[in-house]
């Protein structure tokens, strides 16, 4: 068959490319830009802020971290504090491994010696609460004592004429118009009220103790070097319904007294102020015998 003899296709398929390229597709239309937002009257529009995301946020607020001096030093304090719990559970843990694994012979050993430990701390507390009960008491003494003595002090010191007294007791007074009355007669007043259980004496200003002494003056009295002058007036502390009776006695004091024509007169009162006083006087020779 000739070329000419070939049909019109197959001339057509021979004169046609294999692959025919393939059209490039129109490129879609651009998007119309938005209009900007018009803002208020005189102002420009404003652009649009670029949008974060939450996680971006959360990455933000974590890092870089931000740690204060507060939060430092409550992190070192949890620290320790658990370092010390891990210690202590640790060694805990050893002691009962360790006690775990001994022997019986070994465990009844060690309750032995908490045993005695036991013991000697109890006998230990209760030395110490003895000792504690003696000082107590011994302070309580040592207190007693020092009140003792400060109260016999003082009881010293009304009888030896250095602190002054008050008390109930009686006034005696004596008129010696004619100056009959004498240093004797005076003296045995001193000792009859003494007798009667006088505590405190004094006689016109001048304190009458266990040394005193009485001397005639002229027509007037001296007591321990001290002139003193009629009217003659005592007082005395004491129980008044023992002393007034003592000087009232047959023959006694006040009877002497008005037959040398004295005037005597007696009181009795419940608050009685002895106030004058006397120089301690340092013995010479004699010294306490107590050691």
């Amino acid at each position: 068959m000739s070329d000419q003899d070939e049909q019109p296709e197959n001339r057509l398929r021979k004169e046609l490319p294999d692959e025919v390229p393939a059209r490039p597709a129109p490129a879609p239309a651009p998007a119309p830009a938005p209009e900007p937002v018009p803002g208020p009257e005189g102002t420009a529009p404003e652009s649009a802020a670029p949008q974060v995301t939450g996680r971006q946020r959360l990455i933000d607020g974590l890092w870089p971290p931000r740690v204060t001096r507060a939060q430092l030093i409550v992190a070192l304090l949890l620290f320790g504090l658990g370092f010390g719990l891990a210690v202590q559970v640790a060694s805990n843990s050893d002691s009962d491994s360790a006690l775990r694994g001994a022997r019986q012979e070994d465990l009844v050993r060690i309750l032995d010696e908490l045993d005695d430990r036991t013991q000697r701390l109890e006998d230990e507390k209760q030395g110490l609460e003895k000792q504690r009960q003696e000082l107590q008491s011994s302070s309580d003494q040592a207190a007693e004592a020092r009140r003792q003595t400060a109260e016999k002090a003082k009881q010293l010191g009304v009888l030896a004429g250095t602190v002054a007294a008050r008390g109930p007791g009686i006034t005696m007074t004596i008129e010696d118009t004619k100056g009959t009355v004498k240093s004797d007669m005076l003296l045995d007043a001193i000792q009859e009220l003494r007798a009667a259980g006088a505590e405190a004496i004094q006689v016109n200003g001048a304190r009458v103790v266990a040394s005193s002494y009485f001397t005639d003056s002229g027509k007037s009295v001296s007591v321990d070097g001290n002139k003193i002058n009629a009217p003659y007036r005592f007082l005395v502390i004491g129980k008044p319904q023992d002393l007034e009776p003592a000087l009232n006695i047959p023959g006694g004091v006040v009877q002497t007294l008005e037959k040398e024509q004295a005037t005597v007169t007696v009181e009795q009162s419940d608050k009685i102020v002895v106030d004058a006083l006397r120089q301690a006087k340092q013995p010479d020779y004699a010294r306490s015998s107590s050691q």
